[in-house]
C-alpha cells in the first residue's frame, strides 16, 4: 500500500464542495474548509475544480483527492471524463484522481483515463455505481475502489436514501482500497461503513454543504411531526 493510502486507511475524508454558485462556493473558503475539516481530524480531502484544488494544495499537505466536473452533451459522465483533466489535476497537487468509472457512455474510454493516471504519476480512483464498475476498475488499476455513483446513475436510482453498504461489502471482497461515499449523512452511517469492510470513508454533503443541511433542519423545525 502506498504512502498516501496508508494515511487515508481508517479515517475519514472530508468532501469539501460546497454548493455551484452558493455563497461558500470560492477557493478561499474551499481551503478553509478543508483545514477546518483536517483539523476537526479528517485524514484527507476531496477538492472539485482546478482554482480550488490549487488554493487547498497551498493550505495543506494533507492528501487531496480531486477532480473535476464537466456537463456534457451526449453523455451522463461529469467526473473527470477527459484525459487532460487527470494531467491538469496531477500538475496541481493532487495525490489522488478521481474518475466517473461508471459504464455509460462517455467521451473518453475509462482505460484512456486509467493510462493518463498511471502517466501523471499520481493514483486513480474509480467512482462507481455497481460491482460490475469495482471490477473493470480494479481490473484497469484504480488504487481506489469508491461507491460513490450509487443511486445516482439510472441503473441504480431505485437503491434507496441511504448509503449502499452492500456494495461496499462487495468492493471488499474484490480486494484493494475501498472508499465508502456516497450518502453518508451521519457518523453511525460512517461507522457501519467500516464494519461493512470500508478502508475509509468520506462525507460531504453533512458536513460542508450548508444550505442544505439547514434545509433539513428548516423542514423537520417546521413540520416537526416527521
Amino acid at each position: 500500500m502506498t504512502g498516501v493510502l496508508t494515511r487515508l486507511k481508517g479515517g475519514l475524508v472530508v468532501s469539501c464542495q460546497p454548493v455551484p454558485g452558493g455563497p461558500m462556493d470560492r477557493p478561499e473558503i474551499v481551503a478553509a474548509m478543508a483545514a477546518a475539516a483536517l483539523a476537526g481530524g479528517a485524514s484527507g480531502v476531496r477538492i472539485e475544480g482546478m482554482a480550488n484544488l490549487r488554493a487547498t494544495r497551498a493550505a495543506t499537505s494533507a492528501p487531496i483527492i480531486a477532480l473535476i466536473k464537466h456537463d456534457l452533451t451526449g453523455s451522463p459522465v461529469r467526473i473527470t471524463p477527459f484525459a487532460h483533466d487527470v494531467r491538469d489535476l496531477a500538475d496541481a497537487g493532487a495525490d489522488l484522481v478521481a474518475v466517473d468509472a461508471t459504464d455509460r457512455a462517455r467521451p473518453e474510454a475509462l482505460a484512456d483515463l486509467a493510462a493518463a493516471v498511471r502517466a501523471a504519476g499520481v493514483l486513480g480512483m474509480a467512482d462507481c455505481a455497481s460491482e460490475a464498475d469495482g471490477l473493470r476498475a480494479r481490473d484497469l488499476g484504480f488504487a481506489i475502489l469508491g461507491t460513490t455513483l450509487s443511486g445516482y446513475t439510472e441503473a441504480t436510482a431505485t437503491a434507496g436514501d441511504g448509503p449502499d453498504l452492500n456494495l461496499v461489502a462487495r468492493f471488499r471482497q474484490l480486494g484493494g482500497f475501498v472508499m465508502a461515499e456516497g450518502r453518508f449523512h451521519t457518523p453511525e452511517a460512517a461507522a457501519a461503513a467500516i464494519r461493512a469492510g470500508a478502508d475509509a470513508v468520506t462525507v460531504g454533503t453533512a458536513l460542508t454543504r450548508l444550505e442544505v443541511m439547514t434545509g433539513w433542519f428548516c423542514d423537520a423545525v417546521t413540520d416537526p411531526r416527521g
